[in-house]
């Protein structure tokens, strides 16, 4: 299998418009979550798109272009492609897509007719947008397609992406996922299967959690394979080392409190980088905030890193953004990479009161340097798991 690296790295969230912003204002402590929404206010379309572009994306196509030409000029690319179009791909997930030309198409139908249906309602609403968007910006003509996996399907964009590199299907590939669902037919939905807090706060692993705070954003990826990045003079910023991913088979929201089908993705993953549970110096997690799923990351944890996980900090991003169902993993994913290279562990904003077997070092507080071994690079995971029973982990390790 030929070896991938990570060469640039886009974000827009709550947080701001930027990788480096959603990085070291978490880090600081800094939350993006406002009104018991993480809403990237701080996003203005045509600042970033002429008023024609914007016009012709749905919001989340438009952040996950704006990660996506962050990501490529932060890997070089914005002076032009350095590898053949036809084998660059474009692989972005999303857990709902264009929800919110689908609910403003679905009012003009109900209020004026058929005929006031937006034309380009169908293009812009459908899942694969966001891939296709990115791939006609960019001229990438390898495999283009989006995944819809629920919260884990920015991971598995990503993960899909590493496979193609290694398999040589594409010498690289820009990947990721993006979300905009803050339209009131998702928040009643959510709201109504009892996931979201009806107090608005992410307190991930803590005894008073109460259910997720929707947020939206995008993150984006540049994957190369190895050699040649390093022909052409890249800047590495790290490695995706691994990728494992299960099924639950259990529920179709709930997850399997044991925490198996998790821990099996996890053990995966390392055993695809060729790592152990002593080589991990940190942990990504899902942690949305709801009772269910993180009792049951915790199981997965410590069913799948044995003894060392209580040493190793662990830490959930939602906390300072809330949850960004398809863009979560691929946000979440960029976070990992850069608190490996800066060698720090965010924290888990709201954690205060502990709960019987959530005991694991969930970096309460404030940011604290990650100790790593002199004799290797800074090792991390970065955990996804989608209703429907979908379990992603990312191996990442730093440059």
């Amino acid at each position: 299998m030929r070896r991938v690296v990570i060469t640039g790295m886009g974000a827009v969230t709550p947080l701001g418009v930027g990788a480096r912003t959603l990085h070291e204002r978490w880090t600081a402590g800094a939350s993006g979550i406002e009104g018991g929404e993480g809403a990237c206010t701080a996003f203005v379309p045509t600042e970033h798109l002429s008023k024609k572009e914007a016009r012709r994306a749905d919001r989340f196509s438009q952040l996950g272009i704006v990660a996506g030409d962050e990501a490529l000029a932060s890997a070089g690319w914005d002076e032009g492609l350095p590898y053949d179009p036809d084998r660059i791909g474009c692989v972005m997930g999303t857990g709902i897509g264009g929800i919110e030309t689908l609910t403003h198409g679905q009012d003009r139908l109900m209020a004026d007719g058929p005929q006031a249906v937006p034309p380009l309602s169908v293009p812009l609403m459908m899942s694969n947008a966001g891939a296709a968007s990115l791939s006609l910006r960019h001229d990438l003509r390898g495999p283009v397609f989006g995944i819809v996996s629920a919260c884990a399907a920015g991971a598995h964009a990503i993960g899909t992406a590493l496979r193609l590199v290694q398999c040589g299907d594409a010498d690289a590939v820009v990947t990721g996922g993006s979300e905009a669902s803050l339209t009131p037919l998702a928040r009643a939905a959510f709201a109504q299967m009892s996931a979201l807090s009806p107090t608005g706060i992410s307190r991930p692993f803590d005894a008073r959690r109460d259910g997720f705070v929707m947020g939206e954003g995008a993150g984006v990826l540049v994957l190369e394979e190895e050699e040649a990045a390093l022909a052409r003079g890249a800047r590495i910023l790290g490695r995706l080392a691994g990728y494992g991913t299960t099924g639950d088979a259990h529920h179709l929201t709930a997850p399997d409190a044991a925490g198996r089908g998790g821990a099996k993705a996890i053990g995966l993953a390392l055993k695809d980088a060729g790592y152990t549970a002593i080589d991990v110096d940190y942990v990504n997690a899902h942690g949305t905030s709801t009772p269910l799923n993180d009792r049951a990351e915790t199981m997965a944890i410590k069913l799948a890193l044995g003894e060392r996980a209580m040493d190793i900090p662990v830490s959930s991003t939602k906390s300072a953004i809330g949850h960004l169902l398809g863009a979560a993993g691929a946000v979440e994913a960029v976070a990992t990479v850069l608190a490996l290279r800066d060698r720090v562990a965010p924290p888990t904003l709201g954690w205060e009161e502990a709960e019987e077997g959530l005991d694991l070092d969930y970096v309460p507080g404030h940011a604290r340097p990650l100790e790593i071994a002199e004799s290797g690079p800074a090792v991390g995971l970065s955990n996804s798991f989608g209703f429907g029973g979908h379990n992603v982990a990312l191996c990442l390790e730093a440059a």
